[in-house]
């Protein structure tokens, strides 16, 4: 295939479903529940409650928008839509400028969780962090089909993991860890909820898979439907027995999942910690690059980049230009991470605060573009929300504001 022609239409819900809660969950379900019981005691469980039933309408405009218009440009293609081709450039540039900054550290992240089991030091993290963006790139290259097998293979693992955790723990739950409920006051369940704001982020990577759906305008929803309430369950069941097992009181959330397990396995804790740690976070990643090279391969055809990187494989049917590109890209900062040992945790601030821009630029978009009322009310309900967060990103919202006032002074005929 060459440039113009069509991705194939092969995902399926469940492996859009999949590949959505791939996206959602990342190794964050392994300190959260417990960062969050520290600070706001048993009412964390109303704040993860509630922040599920704030993600709703946002869920709710992203159905809406990628199963009525599927395009990989996804929130990109929406912003051209709704406000012309300038928003559209600056919104797939801000997502292209957060790619090589936020995959590399959430790779290292899952490789540091396998290092653990084995005593491996920082270089071998750096390698085995390397194979596993390559081995989503692989993935990735031989079609969204093999792809999408993979990510349902994988996501059924973590949920078996987390509900073999849950189910082991509902022995240790205590009555007396759940009072008093509000030791901290009403204060710091909202301070907890913004904390918690980015456990929920994630659902607009399947707007780039939109166009490699069979049917999506049945299977987008119920995607996203399914992934909503099994990502909320999931929480939600995790949280309750890291408050009722009182395991958060250790003072160190980051051993709060190993804490819970040992109390009912032992030390081999550790051993399935360490693989559900990795195994997590290549879901996101595996994600997040399928929608990335899709929204390259949109913003090519479009003509803001190179058309090689608007060109199909002519066998599998992948942007593969897309693809080989984040090789480089993120191999490269892999490796000035580990020859300037680079801690590149805080640089997930960045891409953080650059989605929610995003976030906020898509949900405005929905508001304009939907014809339905209910599309009018959970795009500004979402971008309202998405605003108001990313205010509160301190420096880090420094570098999303650069590259938009670099774009509208470069390109201002297309603004105004």
């Amino acid at each position: 295939m060459a440039n113009g022609g069509e991705l194939k239409k092969s995902i399926t819900w469940l492996q859009g479903t999949a590949m959505t809660i791939g996206a959602v969950i990342g190794a964050g379900i392994l300190v959260l529940p417990a960062i969050a019981a520290e600070i706001a005691g048993p009412a964390s469980l109303a704040s993860w409650l509630l922040m599920g039933l704030i993600s709703l309408p946002m869920l709710a405009a992203i159905a809406q928008m990628s199963s009525r218009y599927p395009n990989s440009g996804g929130i990109a293609a929406y912003a051209q839509q709704a406000f012309g081709p300038g928003m559209g450039r600056l919104t797939g540039f801000l997502i292209f400028s957060a790619m090589p900054i936020g995959l590399p550290p959430t790779a290292l992240i899952g490789a540091n969780y396998l290092c653990s089991l084995f005593g491996w030091g920082t270089g071998a993290a750096h390698i085995a962090a390397g194979a596993l963006i390559l081995t989503t790139v692989t993935l990735n290259l031989r079609g969204i089909e093999l792809s999408g097998k993979s990510q349902l293979f994988i996501v059924s693992v973590i949920l078996s993991i987390l509900v073999f955790v849950v189910l082991s723990s509902l022995s240790e739950i205590r009555p007396a860890n759940f009072t008093p409920f509000l030791p901290h006051g009403l204060g710091a369940v909202g301070h907890t909820m913004s904390l918690l704001f980015f456990a929920f982020l994630g659902w607009e990577m399947i707007g780039h898979l939109a166009e490699e759906f069979k049917d999506p305008r049945r299977d987008i929803p119920l995607s996203l439907g399914a992934a909503y309430v099994i990502v909320n369950i999931v929480y939600l069941a995790i949280a309750l027995v890291v408050v009722g097992s009182g395991v958060y009181k250790s003072g160190n959330p980051n051993i709060a999942m190993v804490s819970l397990i040992k109390l009912r396995w032992g030390e081999p804790a550790a051993v399935l910690v360490g693989l559900l740690g990795f195994v997590v976070c290549y879901c996101p990643v595996h994600t997040y690059i399928a929608g990335f090279s899709r929204l390259f391969y949109a913003q090519a055809r479009e003509g803001y980049f190179p058309k090689c990187f608007g060109e199909l494989h002519p066998l599998y049917g992948t942007p593969f230009c897309a693809l080989q590109l984040f090789v480089p890209l993120n191999l490269s900062l892999l490796f000035l991470s580990w020859a300037l040992s680079w801690d590149l945790k805080p640089l997930l601030g960045i891409p953080s605060a650059t989605f929610l821009l995003v976030y906020t630029i898509g949900m405005f978009s929905a508001a304009k573009v939907l014809p339905v009322r209910s599309g009018l009310i959970c795009g500004l309900l979402s971008g309202t929300l998405s605003l108001a967060v990313f205010a509160f990103s301190g420096w880090y919202m420094l570098f999303p504001l650069a590259v938009a006032l670099y774009f509208v002074v470069r390109y201002k005929k297309e603004f105004f």
